[in-house]
C-alpha cells in the first residue's frame, strides 16, 4: 500500500478531518492528502512550524528523561492538529475541524503509523 493510500484512508476514516501527511522534520511533506472540505486553509505552511514544535518537545522530553514523544497536539480556533511518531526522523499529521472526531484520529494515526513505517 501506497503512502498516499495509508492517508487517504485516515481522512476517510475520520471524520472532520480536512488532511493527513507524513512529514520529516525538515518541515517537507513526503506526501499529503487532503480533502475537498480544507477549503482555502495552509496547511503545509503551518505544518512546517508545528514540526518545529514537536521537535522542540522531542528534544526537552530527552534532556527531562521523560521518555521519548510519541504524539503532540496542538488545538486551534480553526484546526485542531495530531502529531504522531513514524520513525524518529518522519512522523504523521492530521488536520481536523474543531468538531472533528479528535479519539478516532489519535486511533487512526496510531494504527497507520507502523503501516507507514513499514513503507519507509
Amino acid at each position: 500500500m501506497s503512502f498516499s493510500a495509508h492517508l487517504e484512508s485516515v481522512v476517510s476514516q475520520v471524520d472532520g478531518a480536512l488532511a493527513c501527511s507524513v512529514m520529516g522534520f525538515d518541515g517537507i511533506a513526503v506526501e499529503t492528502h487532503q480533502a475537498a472540505a480544507a477549503g482555502d486553509l495552509e496547511l503545509a505552511n503551518v505544518w512546517v512550524e508545528y514540526a518545529n514544535l514537536l521537535n522542540q518537545a522531542k528534544a526537552a522530553a530527552e534532556q527531562l528523561k521523560t521518555g521519548a514523544v510519541t504524539e503532540l497536539s496542538i488545538n486551534s480556533e480553526k484546526v485542531v492538529t495530531l502529531m504522531r511518531m513514524v520513525t524518529p526522523e518522519y512522523f504523521l499529521v492530521l488536520a481536523l475541524k474543531p468538531e472533528g472526531n479528535y479519539g478516532k484520529g489519535r486511533y487512526v494515526l496510531r494504527v497507520t503509523a507502523p503501516k507507514v513505517k513499514a513503507e519507509l
